[in-house]
């Protein structure tokens, strides 16, 4: 079932129209799709040209983002029901529109990561049956330097979405007061990310330090609602503050990219006055995203942002180094 007749079993208008096609194979944005009316999402009935029609349409809003960053790609061949596989490094068979990398390892060795350029990387993504984008918080020409920082708010399933929201609008000043705007982001599954793009004067280390330390304060202010530690018999009820994301190779979703989840949901950006009044972290759907993109960008601001983590900041929190 394309989009737009999803959508009208939803009572929304997504404006999503097919492109030329012959049989189970189509060409979008000049890329040659196969077995293209091959189910990815089974309760909603969309396909790879569904998925592929939505990459087109909404790489204005994804690449400013995603490109030129390090990836790692969740595929589903054959479907979000079907067995998954993370991909982070090239392989055998992939195609020239998503390009390589070489990165250093830990041990200063090579190894070759995935990064996407243009809207053609991100429709060949579609091909390969790609319902996840998850980047790095650098650009490829300076991957030891972050422009950007993630907290990860990640409930306990017991844990109502309006205390994650009261959590990122916490956090939000939080970094208001030390000189860092930021940025919500619905995750399409039960949290939220605030982002906080920064300069790139500092390593990965000095991040990750200031990262945890904000973490580490709020989980030690309210004990009770928060923690800053993976250990999940410490996180039963409270948020976790997930702070590791701040980390060289750790990745985030990407603002824009679908998730392989039950309802189709997709990574949405919001504005700080919307995020107060949202429902849920997965409120907006391939079925309703094409409405969403004609709307004004919730993060127009963002990549005007002009920040960075000040001497003040970093001895704030206790968090100066690298």
């Amino acid at each position: 079932m394309p989009l737009r007749a999803a959508a009208a079993n939803n009572d929304d208008e997504t404006g999503i129209g097919d492109e030329a096609s012959t049989g189970d194979e189509t060409r979008i944005g000049g890329v040659r799709l196969t077995h293209a009316n091959k189910v990815l999402y089974p309760q909603q009935r969309l396909t790879k040209r569904d998925l592929a029609q939505y990459l087109e349409a909404a790489a204005g809003r994804m690449l400013p983002h995603l490109a030129d960053r390090p990836l790692s790609l969740l595929r589903c061949p054959e479907g979000r029901a079907r067995q998954c596989f993370f991909q982070r490094h090239a392989g055998a068979g992939m195609p020239d529109a998503i390009h390589r990398v070489d990165i250093p390892d830990k041990d200063g060795k090579p190894q070759e990561y995935l990064t996407i350029p243009d809207a053609s990387g991100l429709i060949t993504a579609a091909q390969l049956g790609v319902l996840e984008f998850h980047i790095w918080g650098v650009h490829i020409d300076e991957v030891e330097r972050p422009d950007r920082i993630v907290f990860d708010l990640d409930p306990d399933p017991s844990v109502a979405f309006p205390a994650v929201r009261q959590a990122a609008l916490d956090l939000r000043a939080a970094l208001d007061a030390i000189g860092l705007a930021s940025f919500a982001l619905l995750t399409g599954g039960k949290g939220v990310h605030v982002v906080a793009p920064i300069a790139r004067r500092h390593g990965w280390p000095t991040a990750k330090r200031f990262a945890q330390a904000l973490a580490e304060r709020f989980a030690a202010q309210v004990p009770e609602r928060y923690v800053a530690t993976m250990r999940k018999a410490r996180r039963k009820g409270r948020i976790f503050i997930d702070y590791f994301r701040n980390d060289r190779t750790a990745s985030a979703i990407a603002p824009y990219s679908p998730r392989a989840r039950e309802g189709a949901p997709v990574a949405w950006p919001v504005t700080w006055e919307e995020l107060a009044k949202t429902p849920a972290a997965n409120t907006v759907s391939l079925v309703t995203a094409m409405r969403r993109l004609a709307e004004p960008d919730p993060w127009a601001g963002y990549h005007k942002t002009q920040q960075h983590l000040t001497a003040a900041a970093l001895k704030a929190l206790d968090a100066a180094g690298a």
